[in-house]
């Protein structure tokens, strides 16, 4: 199906008490190192795959070859949704999990351009690799001289995040010691 460019009526969270503030889910979003991508994938299969993001001025930003399977899902259809989880602990006497997660939805394009490649390429190098800015610098140059890279920006329309019950309950105790 096209993507007729509307934005859906988002529901709303289901545990609204758990619900994060929008700047700490900005921090969890900025600090992420990982995150999965969900896409509508080939033949109407959901396709979930892995991303390094990088959070800036409001948007989200990951690197790609110029083809393959997440190319064609975002040229196919630009909604998409991304999950990142901060933190994830399993309390095996109380049956339950303290995590932290955020999940937004956007809208996704292609860059392709040599400027903004070269720019955003040099915000994601400064992220992951802040000690090597020559290094990187050179491998971007290289990839998008080469036509080796896309970049892919997520214009967000809604970003949530969550905390487990047990986050929860560990604030309120160290705010009441």
């Amino acid at each position: 199906m096209p993507d007729d460019g509307r934005s859906p009526k988002f529901r709303p969270m289901r545990r609204a008490d758990q619900e994060l503030s929008r700047a700490e889910a900005e921090t969890i979003l900025r600090e992420a190192k990982t995150a999965v991508l969900a896409l509508s994938g080939d033949g109407g299969f959901p396709y979930a795959v892995p991303v390094n993001p990088l959070y800036h001025e409001g948007k989200i930003y990951f690197h790609s070859a110029p083809a393959g399977h997440k190319i064609d899902a975002v040229r196919r259809c630009r909604r998409v949704s991304l999950c990142v989880v901060a933190q994830d602990e399993v309390l095996p006497e109380k049956l339950t999990t303290a995590y932290r997660s955020v999940i937004v939805f956007g809208r996704a394009r292609i860059i392709d351009r040599p400027d903004e490649l070269r720019r955003i390429a040099g915000l994601i190098g400064g992220k992951y690799a802040p000690e090597y800015p020559e290094l990187c610098l050179r491998a971007a140059e290289r990839a998008v001289d080469a036509r080796k890279m896309v970049c892919v920006e997520i214009e967000v329309d809604r970003l949530t995040g969550k905390c487990g019950r047990q986050v929860l309950l560990r604030r309120q105790e160290s705010e009441t010691a």
